[in-house]
């Protein structure tokens, strides 16, 4: 993995399945983040290949419930990002799903209740002997690249600290939002202090934080000093802002993307929940298409709301 001048999907839970992934590579993206899966979880799995599908799926034991689903088209490309707070649990679940992606990603950014009280996401940020363990073990014992996303500390001083804290664990890769946990998504980034790590570092850094533009990648690059720049909302609003020749409509950005989850048989909640959050930022839940995606149970049902019904018989019928 080459992280320098690449422009990159973050990753966001719920909806950087293998379609969204895929689609962000369509309009092009160059690095693609899974959604955080929880080491507990990945634990768990034991990897299938789909061969209905030619995807690779690792699926939690005893159940149906595919826990993560990649291809051999993403194999150089995608990252899995993991949340975890224990170092050697870690090394189990990045020691089953390391083969068939690009990196192993350790989540510390991510400020949700459900991370921080597990001791994961952005609890790390106050643990750096727990960081240092958990990237050192990994590094030591897996062949592939391990990076990891953090926010800012409470001072840049301690982010650059930190930072380079983080730089000796061996890590190829270090990417930044550029907010602190207790800031919300309307406070504007804080490129400055992405600015002060970047000087203090010598491996990549991959600035996040306020990209809503084609343009904005160019921007924070320049105002960071940024390897590469990663986008979350940005993307998920309209998967086609990595296009350099400009964005596609919403409608046809959505209309693709229900075609990507009909192709990969991507779970019903996953697609609904990823269509609400685009229809959300555009329009309203309260006019029809929103109502008709909440009511939706099927694929089958948002295809034909999207008009896709001769795609989805297509594909489906000629399965395997």
């Amino acid at each position: 993995m080459d992280y320098r001048n690449k422009l990159v999907l973050a990753p966001m839970v719920r909806v950087g399945t293998l379609p969204f992934r895929l689609l962000a590579v369509q309009y092009g993206a160059d690095i693609t983040y899974g959604e955080e899966i929880i080491d507990h979880k990945m634990v768990k799995c034991e990897r299938h290949v789909n061969e209905s599908l030619g995807a690779i799926d690792f699926v939690e034991r005893g159940t149906n419930s595919v826990v993560f689903r990649t291809c051999c088209e993403e194999r150089d490309r995608v990252v899995f990002q993991m949340g975890t707070a224990n170092a050697v649990r870690a090394l189990t679940a990045a020691q089953i799903v390391c083969k068939d992606v690009a990196a192993i990603d350790i989540n510390m950014g991510c400020p949700k209740s459900f991370s921080i009280s597990g001791g994961m996401g952005a609890a790390l940020l106050s643990n750096p002997e727990l960081i240092h363990d958990i990237l050192t073990t990994l590094r030591r014992n897996l062949d592939t690249v391990v990076t990891c996303k953090i926010r800012l500390l409470n001072s840049s001083q301690d982010t650059i600290e930190l930072a380079r804290r983080i730089e000796k664990t061996g890590v190829s890769a270090l990417a930044i939002h550029g907010r602190r946990v207790k800031d919300r998504p309307r406070d504007p980034a804080k490129w400055n202090e992405i600015a002060d790590v970047v000087a203090s570092l010598s491996i990549p850094v991959i600035a996040n934080g306020d990209v809503f533009e084609y343009e904005d990648f160019g921007r924070i690059k320049d105002a960071t000093g940024a390897s590469s720049v990663m986008v979350a909302r940005g993307a998920l609003w309209n998967a086609s802002i990595f296009c350099a020749k400009g964005k596609s409509s919403w409608e046809d950005v959505k209309r693709e993307y229900v075609r990507k989850c009909i192709l990969w048989d991507n779970d019903i909640k996953s697609t609904k929940h990823t269509l609400k959050e685009m229809i959300t930022h555009y329009s309203s839940l309260e006019l029809a298409e929103g109502k008709a995606v909440i009511k939706s149970e099927t694929t089958a049902d948002l295809a034909t709301i999207y008009g896709e019904e001769e795609y989805y018989h297509f594909v489906t019928s000629n399965r395997p």
